[in-house]
């Protein structure tokens, strides 16, 4: 089974709702045919938030598409260069992530009908498009040539009917699925059906043994893949004496209107970042003054005990290496008296 109907076996992909053109030329027709695409896929749909501002789905469609489509888009690294359309605030960190995984999660199957007209089984970029892999799939036609080997026989052997090794059949196949070292397709030739695997030629290596029932398909194996693991930086053990960091003016706000919106409105606690949000765009610079003010104090506050903290630890540290040098003394001291 590929692994494209890997933990999507009973869904498929819905018709196309709308026309790429219509939904590129007309939001409207955009919010409407996502929306029910998601429906009939029964999965969850809801508009992000980045910055305290709701995501514009529909420009992030366009744009990725523009630019031949999400894996396109991972593979060359533009996930920056589709950012700068949103113009975002300086204090929105990590867009070229945060777009991405929105658009992988909300718009990427949206993609596959609609810009790619795929059909049949949902399919989900493996890891490795997700980390911009060169290999992509998408549900296209392929050209195959096979090339049949000559047949000999030994002596003693039942001759069997020899095939001109020049001969090479061709026919036009399907890629029905991808897995991490190539392609499942069917390719007919003639009025007859052949099923098979294409790898990817550079990461081929000597084939394991088949076994003798010969049923089952048992790929090549794959150089081995690393994930892009970040390196884990070196956590500093917890001290309960480690000063407390300090806050942003901004940090000071959210956490008073989190405060009264919380007993205002128990219940809507996912939507109390944005609503933060919007009030904080809404203060006057005056307003907004008064709690970098009370950021700016705090920062001070760290930065004294910090060094207070630092000058108490090297005090310590001093004190540590000095009591074995005096242990050391008063034990020589002894054995000189005792001699």
């Amino acid at each position: 089974m590929s692994s494209s109907t890997v933990g999507n076996e009973e869904k498929l992909y819905p018709s196309p709702l709308a026309s790429h053109d219509d939904i590129v030329k007309d939001p409207s027709v955009f919010w409407d045919t996502l929306r029910r695409f998601h429906l009939l896929l029964s999965t969850k749909f809801m508009i992000p938030v980045i910055g305290g501002k709701e995501l514009d789905l529909h420009v992030l469609y366009v744009e990725v598409t523009r630019r031949s489509g999400y894996e396109k888009v991972v593979a060359e690294k533009k996930w920056r260069e589709v950012g700068t359309v949103f113009r975002f605030s300086a204090t929105t960190t990590s867009a070229s992530f945060v777009l991405r995984k929105h658009y992988r999660n909300l718009l990427y199957h949206y993609e596959q009908v609609h810009f790619f007209n795929v059909k049949g089984p949902l399919y989900s970029p493996s890891s490795d498009s997700f980390s911009g892999s060169k290999h992509s799939w998408r549900s296209e036609l392929a050209i195959v040539e096979y090339s049949p080997k000559p047949v000999t026989h030994t002596k003693g052997s039942k001759p069997q009917e020899s095939i001109d090794p020049s001969s090479n059949l061709s026919g036009r196949g399907t890629i029905e699925g991808k897995f991490e070292c190539g392609y499942l397709v069917s390719v007919k030739v003639g009025s007859e059906v052949l099923r098979g695997v294409l790898y990817h030629p550079e990461e081929l290596v000597p084939p394991p043994t088949v076994p003798q029932n010969g049923n089952a398909i048992v790929p090549y194996g794959c150089k081995p893949h690393h994930s892009g693991r970040r390196r884990r930086r070196n956590k500093r053990k917890w001290d309960p004496n480690y000063p407390k960091p300090n806050r942003s003016g901004y940090n000071f706000f959210f956490a008073e209107r989190h405060y009264k919106l919380k007993s205002l409105y128990p219940n809507r606690e996912r939507e109390f970042t944005k609503m933060i949000g919007q009030s904080w765009n809404s203060l006057s610079p005056e307003e907004r003054m008064v709690y970098q003010n009370i950021g700016l104090r705090d920062k001070e506050r760290y930065k004294r005990e910090l060094k207070e903290y630092k000058e108490k630890m090297k005090t310590m540290q001093n004190l540590e290496v000095a009591a074995p040098r005096n242990l050391t003394g008063s034990v020589l001291n002894g054995s000189q008296r005792m001699a």
